[in-house]
């Protein structure tokens, strides 16, 4: 006789997933409303009737055409610049560990670093009398307090952002294809072009996003480092800073401008760095 199924248990419900305690929720509860209300006041208080108007008047457009060009080339730099600082990151298991740990702490420095303090050491570095900055001017280079002192700004606090989304990609991306193009005798140079490159091409996609983004907002550096010069230093963040003593409404303005371009990049990103959440 062929054996018979065990029998079925009657009566037994489906397990449910333990509701966390009381406390737990009403913790998370206020966790939430602390990062959506102020959001929220924003929407509530907006000018939306003149809202057309003040985004369009001449220094808002001034402002936001700064930061969107400073942006852009920031993040071309730190994609020139960060994408081969990811690939010796994420190539460098083979490193000593000290020497690793230093490359890693170098290039998460600017994250953890109060951008006032990145804005006070650019400037001795670049500053007329900084380390670099007073060779440069004695070739009649000045770099602080001009539209090129934003860029290397935004650069500072951004490229650390597409360096670990790159360095994330390569790690997680398969090897073997690699080792079998240099097997088959592509050099170095062939197989980064033609086999990790368009493997990672996503991660560096999303870091290029996310650097652009952390460029756009970035305030502490820039007005340290570059100054609030109208129509050469002035990004749309400082513009919203300076607003909200002279013309409230024009500030909510701005920052209803920045909030979009954050919701855009969360959209944007979402399928890659928050697993889970679909369509």
């Amino acid at each position: 006789m062929p054996a018979s199924a065990p029998p079925r248990s009657r009566g037994r419900r489906p397990l449910r997933r333990r509701r966390p305690p009381l406390v737990v929720g009403a913790l998370a509860a206020l966790g939430l409303a602390l990062l959506v209300l102020p959001l929220v006041a924003v929407l509530l208080r907006a000018p939306w009737g003149s809202l057309g108007a003040l985004v369009a008047r001449p220094e808002v457009g001034q402002a936001l055409w700064l930061s969107l060009s400073t942006g852009a080339v920031s993040t071309a730099l730190s994609l020139v610049l960060g994408v081969p600082l990811a690939i010796v990151l994420a190539r460098a298991e083979a490193w000593p560990t000290m020497p690793r740990r230093l490359l890693r702490a170098a290039v998460t420095i600017p994250l953890v670093l109060p951008p006032v303090v990145g804005g006070i050491a650019l400037l001795m570095l670049l500053g007329r009398n900084g380390v670099l900055g007073r060779p440069l001017a004695a070739l009649g280079v000045t770099l602080p307090f001009t539209t090129p002192a934003v860029v290397i700004a935004q650069t500072f606090v951004a490229m650390p952002f597409l360096v670990f989304a790159v360095e994330g990609a390569l790690r997680a991306s398969d090897r073997r294809a690699e080792d079998a193009a240099a097997t088959l005798g592509a050099s170095p140079f062939q197989v980064l072009r033609l086999v990790t490159a368009p493997a990672v091409a996503p991660g560096i996609a999303a870091g290029a996003v996310l650097c652009f983004a952390r460029a756009l907002g970035e305030f502490g550096a820039t007005i340290t480092f570059a100054g609030s010069f109208p129509g050469v230093t002035r990004t749309l963040p400082i513009a919203s800073y300076l607003a909200l003593e002279s013309d409230p409404d024009e500030a909510i303005a701005l920052a209803l401008v920045l909030l979009v371009v954050s919701v855009a990049v969360l959209l944007a990103l979402r399928d890659r760095w928050l697993p889970g959440v679909r369509g």
